[in-house]
């Protein structure tokens, strides 16, 4: 019974960090993404790297992920996604700042 409660509490623990990446699947992010290896844009781990000291970096990331933005990465700018929410924003800029 107690392993039963401990796997039921490890699964819910990290359904949150699934339910972003299907969120990230969907919205199609994963086109120019990918956690760990740069595709058209950095790495998911290269980006939380990047503003692992920063506390505004969710808040950031966001406005990002909606309005775009160029020259932080190199030439190549990242598009607005005008079909992604703010609140959708800021659950995909949390999920990938909690990529190590």
């Amino acid at each position: 019974m107690k392993s039963a409660v401990i796997a039921l509490l490890a699964a819910a623990a990290v359904a949150p960090a699934f339910a972003q990446q299907d969120l990230a699947q969907a919205k199609g992010c994963f086109a120019c993404h990918a956690v760990d290896k740069k595709v058209v844009g950095p790495s998911y781990k290269e980006v939380a790297a990047k503003y692992a000291a920063d506390k505004t970096a969710v808040d950031k990331l966001a406005q990002k992920i909606v309005k775009g933005g160029a020259g932080v990465w190199g030439p190549v700018p990242m598009p607005a996604n005008t079909q992604v929410s703010e609140a959708e924003a800021k659950k995909l800029a949390a999920w990938v700042m909690a990529q190590k």
